[in-house]
């Protein structure tokens, strides 16, 4: 595909996510590390909207070169007189490094868009990505939720990459003459992202764009599933003086599961008990029991009542 017909596909991309960009005046706000992924977003937003990109790089302070990484993203951006701000943690990342780097890197992306008024940010996740990830929550037993996987758009957040292979970005930013940062934690095999990824690079002949269109219809599924639980939750959850009650529960067993959540979130929205938890609970249910998860007393039978359990008395 030539640089031409990339960058259209790329605006396309989008508009399609955003309508109101295209004529309007807003700036999309990129984050940007230097990687090839990030740089090809760069490099397309840039010719697709001209003078309308604000760009971002995060210095986790994890690795030393790091700040070397984020000045290079700088230059190529004064370069293109595109705004660029290198944004730092001011306290270390400590705990899951994945996880924790990728919960401060939103903190500090956020903080920055709401500082510029930046309206939309958008990510250089590409269809490698979402295959990568599907097959992560495939391994880890995720439901529907878990298997929408990297979506599109998500609040302020936008993917226009996902129906993109990495290797046609890879290709797109070399022709620019332009040689990517390689983030040597990507081949790092305390990651199971790393692990997948290495295990898909043994297969060939395969179009990666289709992962996201397998994600895009779970997607649609899951909302789905989500409108018809509100309606359903509307109408036969009853909120009473100490709890709620559930007065019909003769439905599939997932539309049972996400009415069995609502109506314990009612009681305790801080509650988030695992499948495990929730299957026996629906089960004793059904059979009409009085069971206890987390500090809820819940009692099955034709109507499901749900409420704060009695304190224990100690004396």
């Amino acid at each position: 595909m030539t640089g031409n017909a990339l960058t259209d596909r790329f605006r396309k991309a989008v508009v399609a996510l955003v309508p109101d960009f295209e004529n309007g005046d807003a700036t999309l706000g990129l984050a940007v590390s230097g990687g090839p992924d990030s740089l090809a977003l760069l490099l397309l937003a840039h010719e697709s909207f001209p003078g309308r990109i604000a760009a971002a790089s995060v210095d986790h302070q994890l690795r030393p070169e790091a700040h070397d990484e984020c000045l290079f993203v700088s230059k190529l951006c004064a370069e293109r007189e595109i705004p660029h701000r290198i944004l730092k943690p001011s306290t270390p990342i400590r705990g899951s490094i994945q996880a924790e780097a990728r919960k401060m890197r939103y903190s500090l992306l956020n903080g920055w868009m709401e500082n510029k008024n930046i309206a939309w940010l958008a990510t250089a996740h590409h269809a490698d990505d979402q295959l990568e990830t599907l097959v992560m929550r495939i391994l880890r037993g995720s439901g529907i939720d878990g298997m929408s996987a990297i979506r599109s758009k998500r609040g302020h957040v936008i993917r226009p990459l996902l129906p993109f292979s990495k290797e046609m970005l890879v290709e797109f930013v070399i022709t620019q003459g332009i040689k990517p940062i390689d983030d040597p934690s990507n081949k790092d095999q305390s990651f199971d992202r790393v692990r997948v990824r290495q295990a898909l690079s043994q297969l060939s002949g395969f179009d990666v764009g289709l992962a996201s269109q397998s994600a895009a219809a779970l997607n649609d599924a899951r909302t789905a599933i989500h409108w018809m639980v509100d309606e359903l939750a509307a109408v036969h959850i009853q909120k009473t003086s100490e709890g709620c009650q559930l007065n019909k529960h003769d439905f599939p067993h997932e539309i049972v599961r996400r009415l069995l959540l609502k109506c314990l979130h009612v009681c305790d929205p801080a509650l988030s008990p695992r499948g495990n938890q929730l299957e026996p609970l629906i089960k004793g249910l059904m059979q009409g029991e009085t069971l206890t998860i987390g500090n809820i007393l819940c009692k099955g039978g034709l109507t499901w009542t749900f409420a704060p359990a009695p304190k224990r008395n100690n004396s």
